[in-house]
């Protein structure tokens, strides 16, 4: 059975950091290529980072710069580095597994994806 688990979500102030990690059992991270998920209350989900099989990143506009996404095949894990955290960063944060991020990352044809981990960012 295959699950996908976030944390290191939180209750930050603006211009604060967190790194998110996504975890999981019964499927190789490395295999895949995983993305970051947010979804605010009343909107829709949207990606904000993905990374390749060959570890190649894409980030959304609004967090270019400021998010770095990374994998670590040794603990079959992929973060999320979040810097300077605004209010409008305050989401759900969930992490998904795709074949590829253009084919299936960015039009939202996730395989897997996990229950999120919150992000709540107070100016």
């Amino acid at each position: 059975q295959v699950q996908l688990e976030e944390s290191g979500g939180g209750l930050v102030q603006a211009g604060d950091s967190l790194r998110l990690s996504c975890s999981a059992s019964g499927l190789t991270l490395s295999n895949f290529a995983v993305g970051w998920y947010r979804q605010a209350p009343g909107q829709e989900r949207d990606l904000v980072a993905g990374i390749s099989r060959s570890a190649l990143p894409y980030y959304d506009g609004s967090v270019e710069g400021r998010f770095t996404i990374s994998r670590d095949a040794a603990k079959n894990t992929v973060y999320l580095q979040m810097n300077g955290l605004r209010p409008e960063d305050t989401a759900n944060y969930q992490c998904a597994t795709a074949p590829t991020v253009t084919v299936g990352l960015i039009p939202h044809k996730y395989d897997y994806i996990g229950q999120g981990t919150q992000v709540t960012v107070s100016s």
